[in-house]
């Protein structure tokens, strides 16, 4: 662990190792060979915090989503104004954050996403104070701001953090963190936010979990600070093969492949966003919102657990195929829920975590593929497809508001429907003229 102050790069000889920035740079990183090789582990150690820390959050908006329509009476769509906010962010900021990295270095940006994410969590002190929905919804945007830029700084740096050929080992381990994250998020805010509500709606029950999310967050942002780095940089193009010619948007599988990263944040988010809620009608489970709010850790570590079958899966099957089948697992277990009662209905909805586990990276994977110099451009359209998470929890609300939550699940079929085409057909590679 090294003071702060500029970053010096370590004296490493081995060649270098490409890595591909979701906003668009290529970074290298001087990979060491076996006798000049320090230890990259403290660094991914406290990276990986990181993912944890933004899982954990993002999960909570589940949490916040039946707590503020309570308190406010909000309707279903009013309500998914929390997810659009967050995830609205990701359209806003991701390219901005791009360049905002390129000029400060890694560690400089991790810094200010934390920073920004802390701020955002401070936030919700006077929304509370004010019994504000508009102040909630800001907070929560300039809190997905800072995550936005965590994700853009970090996820590419872990990747290009070592040796290439174990970069999507590193990417894995520490997704299966943020996933654990997910997973507790739920467990955190139903017991320090719903269980501590009352009858009344005391929207002051957030202030206490979001302060000390603030400061966790702090404190990262101190270690990080302190903590030496290895710097990556940018370089165009090493070792790609010819560039694809003409427009990126000639390229069908990957046009394709950002509507199907756009549908599934969709659907998953969506989902979550509501099962407090439907776990919650009388023809369902009848739940109290703090106990149904811990049952949604099913949702979310079925995704972890997922993460791990499907990792094994995806070594002897297609990866079009196994995405086309967890897609259409999906639609059968939705359509069971829709059309059935009690705790049936509840868990055939909550196994659908289990085959969301693949899906974002096997598409995303997908759609890079032969791209050439020119998968880093790719690969910031598919991040910035990540506000489906923002508009299609509110389409969901706009059905749920009408025609109720059971039947508004046909959305995220729908979604998945084209999940299981662009498995089997859309991801096919067509060569242009």
């Amino acid at each position: 662990m090294q003071a702060a102050g500029e970053e010096v790069e370590p004296p490493l000889t081995a060649p270098v190792a490409a890595a591909v920035h979701p906003a668009g740079a290529r970074l290298i990183v001087d990979t060491p060979t076996s006798r000049t090789a320090p230890s990259y582990t403290p660094a991914l150690v406290v990276l990986t915090s990181l993912f944890f820390m933004w899982g954990l959050i993002t999960s909570l908006n589940d949490i916040l989503i039946p707590h503020l329509k309570g308190i406010f009476k909000l309707s279903y769509v009013q309500a998914m104004l929390v997810q659009f906010c967050f995830f609205g962010a990701y359209f806003v900021v991701s390219m901005p954050s791009g360049v905002l990295v390129e000029r400060i270095g890694y560690r400089r940006g991790i810094i200010v996403g934390l920073v920004t994410a802390g701020l955002g969590c401070l936030g919700f002190y006077p929304a509370a104070a004010l019994a504000s929905y508009p102040l909630f919804l800001a907070a929560l945007f300039v809190l997905a701001c800072g995550i936005t830029l965590l994700q853009v700084a970090a996820n590419p740096y872990v990747s290009a953090l070592g040796p290439s050929e174990t970069s999507a080992s590193r990417l894995n381990l520490t997704q299966a963190f943020n996933s654990l994250g997910t997973t507790l998020g739920p467990l955190v805010g139903s017991a320090l936010i719903l269980s501590l509500a009352g009858e009344g709606s005391e929207v002051e029950t957030v202030q206490g979990p979001y302060l000390g999310l603030a400061a966790t967050l702090v404190v990262i942002a101190f270690v990080f600070s302190r903590f030496h780095l290895p710097v990556v940089t940018g370089d165009a193009g090493v070792d790609d093969p010819a560039e694809v010619p003409g427009s990126l948007w000639q390229q069908r599988h990957l046009v394709l492949g950002v509507v199907g990263i756009f549908v599934y944040v969709g659907a998953e988010v969506a989902i979550g966003s509501f099962l407090v809620n439907y776990m919650g009608d009388p023809k369902i489970a009848g739940m109290p919102e703090s106990a149904a709010g811990r049952y949604l850790s099913f949702y979310w570590g079925g995704a972890m657990v997922g993460r791990f079958v499907g990792s094994a899966l995806l070594q002897k099957f297609k990866a079009g195929r196994v995405l086309a089948f967890n897609a259409a697992g999906a639609v059968l277990l939705l359509l069971l829920t829709m059309f059935s009662e009690g705790s049936f209905a509840m868990w055939t909805v909550l196994a659908v975590g289990l085959f969301n586990s693949i899906m974002f990276p096997t598409i995303f994977t997908l759609a890079i593929e032969r791209l050439g110099k020119r998968t880093s451009e790719g690969s910031g359209a598919l991040c910035m497809a990540i506000v489906g998470g923002a508009l299609v929890p509110v389409l969901m609300g706009f059905f749920a508001d009408r025609i109720g939550i059971q039947r508004s699940f046909f959305v995220p079929v729908l979604c998945y429907l084209y999940i299981v085409f662009y498995g089997l057909k859309g991801s096919q590679v067509v060569s242009q003229r």
